[in-house]
Formats: structure tokens, sequence, C-alpha cells
């Protein structure tokens, strides 16, 4: 079944428009590329056509290749037809006797933009997007972007948007001689036409960017750029490649001509298809799109969000005034209450303070500030709330504070409107003890800080309401965040399933490991901070109350060392006291403190665990792996249990909630790479050895049985069991 298209018409002043037709975004699936070239041969053999104008149907130019369409190419020979298309295509374009002008509404991403370099000219309205993402995906640019660019805007930007792959409005690209003209949407494919025809009459230059030079440095100049960027991209992603191959394509192209920059491109875009990391990424993007639109039992019922057009928010803490500022940065009235006016205007000042960071960046311009400040209405009563279609409770972890909210919420809103709450361990039955209206109270998890982060648990309960459910899933999705919806259990999917990630570093520092090698060992493996590091800056108050709720809940599942209990006796608090289990001096300097051996001697006493010297032979990806080989067994806990609805949620959740490395693919993607037998063969051998911590789950040691993979559905167990009956 053909998959996209392009359509030609051939106007009379000679110009043929070729439009890419794939809504919704016009990605370049194989069928595309096959019928953009038949169209452009077409367009240079017809005597009619003077020019040709390359642009997308719809509010778009194209956002790319169809990843889509490409994630089902199995073998490299497969691969290299299709480059070899692609190049010969990019040639006929550039080097075609007709000159063309890409004509962009809307994103010009990857291919999208590759395609538009390859036309004379680019014209643009104000709304284009322009961008080379696909480091992404683990790949580099493979329609000539790592040549064509720098030499049309510089090697220091075209080295930023490619390592970044973050798009460029118009009105910088403009600037920087991506765009040559900027007009309105209305007169976008006239004024494309007349460029086309001038550059045909010689009355505008006629550019090919592959052979341009003005924009690039001296050979001295540019080895410094890219010496500096190599070193950059090490300190910034240590554990991949791509970049450095992305850099060493330009630089190849600079150093040896374009031509042979586009053959190391060509060679290094296949490699990288098929490694680990690029199937990592494909994974973890086809995983957050299907977090809110494949939820089994929810999405494929057929019921249609209810309009939410005000919210109200009870508590205006860090996490309350957080909500806020995303609520209405995405135009939601908010009302926002508190109990007194200093607390109020705290929260308010907060809410300010958010908005003008986006001022201060450029991300907002003072007048945007103002409309989106009067969105926000603040109170310290519930009269405003009977008009409100969503209430977040947003106040401290209090089960009796919450529960009086929550019967006042019952009272003053109308029965329509959803009750939500932003705890993060407690029972949500618990909270709705004292309502009569359990059928509407849903969790709404936020990650601090809230206007930022991306994640956001939807938690529903057995009695919850679907409708409910669906409505805030399309919330989330307005309001820019990656809804995922879990069930109701202490600390729900995301604290639940990396709880273990700080108890497995306290239980090897308790059989002799140190902590700082821990912390080392993370880090090396993608996390942007270790478990002592993290245990510092959330704060020991916030980790021991975190602690006693998983202990209350899940005795048999918890470590229980005294190393942190030891550390606040002594009032080393984490980084707000400057003493943790490093110093902090400065601007947030976290240093190694020799002190630290003191309380972990002690907690080796009273847990009467002997340093086991095996531990210390353990190199870091071995430390890594007894680290998060608990974290995975929660994991599966967490879906046997049927808290988490599809492993690949879990993997977007430990991603954008815990900052689990996304070249991973997240957790239980990373698993699959393991192999259940192994990571239970481990778990095993170390729950003999150390702990009963370590004991593999039911849901583990059924997948490791069958040889079946951590993300196997219960319809593939079932299916696997009928083939050995």
């Amino acid at each position: 079944m053909a998959k996209g298209r392009t359509e030609m018409e051939v106007g009379s002043d000679g110009v043929a428009v070729i439009y890419v037709a794939n809504p919704p975004v016009n990605a370049l699936s194989i069928d595309v590329l096959f019928s953009l070239k038949g169209h452009y041969e077409e367009a240079l053999r017809r005597n009619d056509v003077k020019a040709i104008v390359l642009t997308g149907s719809g509010r778009s130019f194209s956002a790319g290749l169809d990843i889509s369409a490409f994630a089902d190419i199995r073998k490299p020979e497969q691969l290299k037809d299709h480059c070899i298309l692609i190049e010969s295509m990019t040639d006929i374009f550039e080097d075609a006797g007709k000159p063309s002008v890409a004509a962009i509404d809307g994103p010009a991403l990857g291919g999208g933009l590759e395609l538009s370099m390859v036309c004379q000219a680019r014209i643009s309205t104000p709304n284009a997007q322009l961008g080379l993402t696909e480091l992404q995906f683990g790949v580099i640019p493979g329609f000539g972007g790592t040549q064509r660019l720098p030499r049309l805007v510089g090697l220091t930007k075209a080295l930023e948007m490619m390592m970044l792959s973050k798009p460029i409005n118009a009105e910088e690209a403009h600037e920087l001689g991506l765009v040559d003209a900027v007009v309105s949407p209305n007169d976008l494919l006239n004024d494309a036409r007349r460029w086309a025809l001038d550059i045909c009459e010689s009355k505008r230059p006629w550019v090919r960017a592959l052979y341009k030079t003005d924009k690039l440095e001296s050979p001295e100049v540019a080895r410094e750029i890219l010496n500096s960027a190599r070193v950059l991209s090490r300190k910034q992603a240590a554990n991949l490649q791509h970049p450095l191959v992305c850099i060493d394509a330009v630089e190849e192209g600079i150093v040896s001509g374009p031509r042979a920059g586009l053959r190391k491109e060509a060679m290094a875009f296949q490699e990288l298809f098929f490694s680990d990391t690029c199937k990592s990424l494909i994974h973890v993007f086809f995983s957050q799109r299907a977090t809110s639109k494949q939820v089994p039992g929810i999405t494929d019922l057929g019921l249609t969000p209810r309009k939410v057009s005000k919210v109200a928010i009870v508590g205006c803490g860090l996490m309350g005034s957080g909500i806020a500022t995303a609520l209405i940065l995405s135009h939601y009235p908010v009302i926002l209450k508190e109990v007194d006016e200093k607390s109020l205007n705290a929260g308010i000042d907060r809410i300010k303070e958010n908005l003008l960071s986006r001022v201060r960046k450029g991300k907002m311009t003072k007048e945007k500030y103002e409309k989106t400040l009067s969105l926000l209405t603040g109170v310290l009563d519930y009269e405003k709330f009977k008009t409100v279609d969503l209430a977040i409770e947003a106040v401290v972890e209090n089960v009796k504070l919450k529960q009086q909210i929550f019967a006042e919420l019952e009272q003053h809103c109308p029965s329509h409107c959803i009750l939500a709450t932003n705890t993060s361990t407690i029972d949500l039955n618990l909270i709705g003890e004292k309502t009569n209206s359990q059928e509407r109270i849903v969790g709404t998890h936020f990650f601090a800080p809230a206007h930022i982060m991306p994640l956001l648990e939807i938690v529903r309960t057995p009695r919850a309401s679907l409708q409910a459910v669906v409505t805030l899933l399309d919330v989330g999705k307005k309001i820019k965040k990656t809804p995922i919806v879990v069930g109701n259990c202490t600390g729900f999917a995301v604290y639940r399933m990396f709880f273990p990630y700080t108890q497995a570093a306290l239980l090897l520092v308790d059989h002799g490991m140190d902590v700082y090698k821990i912390d080392q060992a993370c880090t090396e493996f993608g996390m942007s901070i270790g478990p002592f590091r993290m245990t510092d800056l959330v704060g020991f108050g916030v980790a021991l109350a975190t602690g006693m709720q998983f202990l209350e809940n899940f005795p048999e599942l918890v470590y229980k060392s005294m190393l942190i209990p030891l550390m606040v006796e002594d009032k080393r608090t984490g980084e707000a006291s400057q003493k943790g289990f490093y110093r902090y001096e400065g601007k947030r300097k976290a240093s190694p403190d020799p002190e630290i051996m003191n309380y972990v001697n002690e907690s080796r006493r009273i847990a009467g665990a002997t340093p086991d010297p095996e531990l210390l032979k353990l190199d870091n990806s071995a430390i890594a792996e007894m680290v998060f080989f608990p974290v995975i067994n929660e994991a599966c806990r967490v879906l046997g249990e049927g808290i988490a609805f599809k492993a690949s949620d879990l993997d977007i959740a430990s991603i954008f909630g815990m900052g689990f490395p996304p070249y991973r693919g997240g957790i239980m993607h990373w698993a699959d790479s393991i192999g259940a037998r192994r990571i239970c063969t481990m778990l095993s051998e170390w729950e003999m050895k150390y702990d009963q911590f370590f004991k593999p789950c039911s849901h583990l040691l059924e997948r490791a049985g069958a040889g079946l993979p951590l993300s196997a559905s219960a319809t593939m167990m079932m299916n696997q069991a009928k083939t050995k009956m």
C-alpha cells in the first residue's frame, strides 16, 4: 500500500509546483521519494517548464524521513538502495538545468530541510521551523546536510543545529542565510514562482549550496571549531559515537571537498542506522507517541475528551506554582488558592519568575508575559471554584490535609469537575475516603519543576471515570507533557520503579563498596547524577519520608539501611544543609567528604554486614548492573500488578521521570537487550549472597523461564504457552 506521494501542477508562467503530499507532516516515505524523483525528472523533460517550486501540501513543508517506513528496513542492502536513490535524486535537483526554489511553510526538518538545501533558493513564511534533527534518532543527516548546511550558515552554527537537533525559526534562518526571504503565507507560492523565474532570467544568483565557500572558515579556524565540538560532545555524551561521526563527516567535506564529504556521510548513515543507539532512540520516539494514543481499555473505547475551560489549583508552593505556570503557558485560565495572602503572593511571585526566566532567555516577549500572567487569578476561598472544570490539589504530603481539601472541593466544584491530586506517594483511595466522588478523583503527578519536566503520571483508581482519564490525557498533551496512565499504588510507576535505585546503592555500601564509586558508575552508565548525589539534591527529609511509605506498604522489598538516619541525626540533610553524602561550597559544587566514612562504618556495624572483597573488584559496568537490575525487577512487578499498562510506558517513565539515558531505550528496552534469563540469574545469585532485596519477582521469573522479552504482553505469554501444549 502506497504511503504518500507528490503532486505536480504546471502553470502558464512555466513554473512546475511539486507538492509533497503525505499528511499530517509530509514525512518522506519511500513512496514519496520515488514519486518526487519521478515528478522532478518529468519537469526537467517538459519544454513548457522553465523552473520548479518544491513545497508541501497543507501547513507543513516536510518533517523529514518517515521513521515508521525506514524502521521496517532490516537488511543493509535495502538501506543502501534507498541511499543511492537519495543521492541520485539530490544530484538531479542540484545540478539540473532548470532552477528550483523551496517554498517553506511550517516544519522543514531533517530530510525535509536537506531537500530544500539542494534547491537554488529557499523562501519561507514566518511560521517556518528549520533544523537537522537526525542526531536525536542516533544517526546523522543522510541527504547531504553535513555538507550543505555549513556552507549556507557557517560551521559553528551548522554544528550547533546538528548537535542539538534544535530547529531555528524563519527570522534567524533569514539572518543566517539559510532562507533567502520571509513572506506571508498568502504570498509564499507566488513569490517562490517569481524567484524561480528570476533565477532563469539571471536576475537572481543561481546558487549550488554544495559548492559555496564564502561562509566557511579558514582551515585553521575550522579545525579549532571542529575540535572544540568534539570536546564538548565527549563531555556531554561520553557514551555516544554518532555526534563524533557527524563532526567527522563535516570535517571530511572541508578537508577533502564536498563530494568526499557526501561519501563519508552516506557510509556513516548506513552504519549508524543499524546501531543499538539508533534502534533505542527510534523505540523511544514511537513509545512516547504511544503513551497517550494506545492505552488499552481507555483510548480504544471511542471516548471524546471533555472541554476544560478553567482550572483551579489548591496550594501554590513549588509544585503548585509550577503546575500553574505550565497551564497558563498553554492558555488555560487558572484560579490559584492559598490559605493566606503571604503564601498566595509568594506563589504568584514564583510564577512571575518562571515566566520572566523565559523573557530573559528570549523565549517570550514582555507583551506575551503580561498576557499570560493575566490568565492567573489568586484567591483565598472557594467562591470562584464553582465554574472550574478541573481542580488540582498540590499541598504537602499530609493525608488528613488532603482529605479535608477534597471534601471542600466536592462541596464547591461543579459535579462534572475532575478532582485531581498531585500526590507522589499517597493512596488515592485514602485521599478520597471522606468524599462521595471517588469516580472523579484522579491523580495528576507532575515532576519538579512542573513547568519544565515533561512527564505527567495520570493515576487511575478502579473507581475512576474513564471519561476523566481521557480528558486528562488531552490536557496533558495540550500543556506539552508526555502523559502516561498508571494504576494506584505507593509511588505509582516512576517512584516505585526507581525506589530500589538508592536502596541497592545503600546495600552495596553496607557490603563494602565506596559511595563515590557507585555514583561514578551510574554517571558513566549515562545518568546525569548518581543515587547519592540525587539523594543530596532532593533532601534527606524527603528520602526518609518516602522510605517510610515504602517500608509500610512493601516491607519485604525494602533494604533497611541505617546510613541516612545516622547522617540526619548529625544534621547532615543534603545539599540544603551544605552537607550530605557530599560537601557543598560555592555554587552548589559537590565535593567528596572523607567524614562520610564515619557514618558508613557505623551503618555497616549496625547491619552486621561484612565488606565483600569481591565487590571491590567490580568494574563500573558491573556496579551499574547491581544498581539497575533491582530497578528492572521492580519495573517487572509494576507491570505484573497492572500498575503500568505496557513496558514501553515504563521506558518513557524512566527517561522523562528519572533521567534514564534515552540512548539505551528506557529501562525495559535496555533490560531486553540483556535478556531476562541473565538478569534473573544474577539477581538470584545476589539474593543468596547478600539479601532477599534482590529476589526476582514472578513476572521476571515467568519471562526468563519462557525465554520471552520482559516487554512481552500477556497475549504473547499465552500464545507461547499454547505452542508448548
